[in-house]
Parts: C-alpha cells; sequence; structure tokens
C-alpha cells in the first residue's frame, strides 16, 4: 500500500489526525498534485490554524506553481499563526521566503 492510501485510510479513520492531514498535503505536494495538497492544508489549517508548517509548506507549493500573491497571503497567515503560537523560528523562516518572494 502506497502513502497516500495509507494516510487517507488513517484519516477515514480520524478525520482529526493533525500528522496524517500534514504527510498526506506533503505526498501530494511531492507528486506535484498541488490542488489535492492544497485542499489538505487548507483542512490541516482550518482545524489547527496555529499549526506554522501547514502555511509555510502551502506557500512554498504556491510559489512553485509562480501563484505568488497567493504564496504571499500564506506566508502573511502563517507568520500571525506562528506569532500566536510562539514559533519563533517558524516565523522567521516565512519571513525571510516572504522577503525572497517580493525580492
Amino acid at each position: 500500500m502506497d502513502r497516500i492510501a495509507i494516510l487517507t485510510e488513517i484519516l477515514a479513520r480520524n478525520g482529526d489526525d493533525i500528522l496524517a492531514r500534514y504527510g498526506l498535503a506533503m505526498e501530494f505536494s511531492k507528486q506535484g498534485d498541488i490542488e489535492r495538497a492544497l485542499t489538505e492544508f487548507r483542512q490541516l489549517i482550518a482545524k489547527k490554524p496555529d499549526y506554522a508548517a501547514s502555511y509555510f509548506m502551502a506557500a512554498q507549493a504556491l510559489a512553485k506553481e509562480n501563484r505568488i500573491e497567493e504564496a504571499h497571503r500564506m506566508l502573511e497567515d502563517g507568520i500571525m499563526a506562528a506569532n500566536r503560537s510562539g514559533d519563533a523560528h517558524a516565523a522567521s523562516e516565512m519571513q525571510a521566503m516572504l522577503a525572497e518572494l517580493e525580492g
């Protein structure tokens, strides 16, 4: 069974499994299925709005697709989420990416 099937099965049993949802989003992103990855990242953000990694990885996926304006908004939201949760490292990584996008 492939990773997507395993993660989908886990989520079928427990839709609130944050790590499985994140893993599924990352698998879709690795395969280049950005829309499905973004759907999973957005579901994760809706369930756990302070989980900064989901914003950062979603922004990276958007940037790869040259969807810069959307990536910019995702990073801004992610920086706010990181600041709410006290994750200075994630906030600084997203600030750096934001600066690169603004180039």
